[in-house]
């Protein structure tokens, strides 16, 4: 697949690549619905070697769910020592418990 990239997409992918490389490396990315962030993540993510994690929202999906999703990216983040990248968008908010979780993960630097 042939890919044109603008030099914008370029600059941001470079920042998003060299963010996901540095140790506990994490980022925010900010912009309207519909400017490339979920591609550009996805694609920084592939070139820097890592796997994407993303919940998928059910009928019924509460906070004890995505506990049980966190566990499972923690799996394997820890035991299985996977390079990941966890996909989070403003749709996966189906409670604003989940919002707490995200923040206690960014806080202790897990």
């Amino acid at each position: 697949m042939q890919l044109v990239f603008f030099d914008d997409a370029l600059e941001h992918l470079t920042r998003i690549h060299r963010t996901l490389r540095m140790p506990l490396g994490h980022c925010l990315l900010v912009g309207v619905g519909g400017s490339g962030k979920q591609s550009l993540a996805r694609l920084a993510a592939y070139t820097a070697g890592c796997g994407v994690f993303e919940i998928t929202l059910t009928r019924g999906y509460d906070e004890a769910a995505f506990r049980e999703d966190l566990k499972k990216l923690y799996s394997m983040l820890g035991a299985e020592n996977k390079q990941m990248v966890f996909l989070f968008t403003d749709s996966h908010i189906a409670d604003e418990g989940f919002l707490e979780l995200i923040n206690n993960m960014l806080t202790s630097g897990d």
